[in-house]
This record gives structure tokens, sequence and C-alpha cells, in this order.
């Protein structure tokens, strides 16, 4: 992929996480985290409601169907290593529902939040 192509795609993701963001500030989930980097893998974003702790892959295409299939095992399987690292860095949050939820962005929709996406 050239340079160009690269950054664009960057800056598409970085708008995607801004939305995902904003969409879940609106339905009262606090952030707790984005774009964190662990040693055994990465999460989007970490965000809270009440007691229930969500750790949220956001995804953007141009179709909402390709977003949906772009969540593979293999990131699944990252996103669960750098959930459980964070618990064990957090034990604040022991007390907490963990649930793997997506927000899947196209352009012209609104997000759309996927609640427990997948299962650990």
């Amino acid at each position: 992929m050239a340079t160009r192509e690269r950054q664009a795609a960057r800056s598409r993701g970085r708008y995607a996480e801004w939305a995902a963001r904003w969409w879940l500030r609106l339905h009262g989930w606090r952030v707790l985290a984005t774009n964190l980097r662990t040693p055994v893998g990465e999460v989007d974003l970490i965000v809270k409601r009440g007691r229930t702790l969500a750790f949220v892959e956001v995804k953007r295409r141009t179709k909402m169907s390709d977003a949906a299939e772009a969540i593979r095992p293999q990131q699944q399987a990252r996103i669960q290593r750098a959930a459980s690292w964070y618990l064990a860095q957090q034990p604040q949050f022991g007390h907490c529902h963990v649930r793997y939820d997506a927000v899947l962005v196209t352009p012209g929709r609104l997000p759309q939040h996927v609640v427990d996406a997948w299962r650990h």
C-alpha cells in the first residue's frame, strides 16, 4: 500500500474511533481508554456504564456487513488477551460484568453498536 493510501486509511480509522467514542458517550458510556496497547494485544476502546465494562473493537468499512465480518477470530483473541491483561492491572473492575462489543462505522450512517459481539 502506498504511503498516501496508508495515511488516508489511518485518517479514516481515526475518524471511525472518534465517531464510536461520540456515539458511546451519547448512550451513557464512560470512555476509560482509547487505543490501549498492551504486551499481549490491543483494544480500540474500553468503556464502562454501571457495572458493565466493555472492550470495544471499532471497524470502518464502506458497507456495514463488511465491517461486521472484519472482526476475525484472531482479532477477537488479541482483544481478549489485552482485556485479561488490563483487568489484571485494574483490580477495581473485578466486580464488573465484562463483555466484548463492536462499533461499526460506515460513511453516511450513524455508528452501530453491536452489544456482546462475541464471547470469550
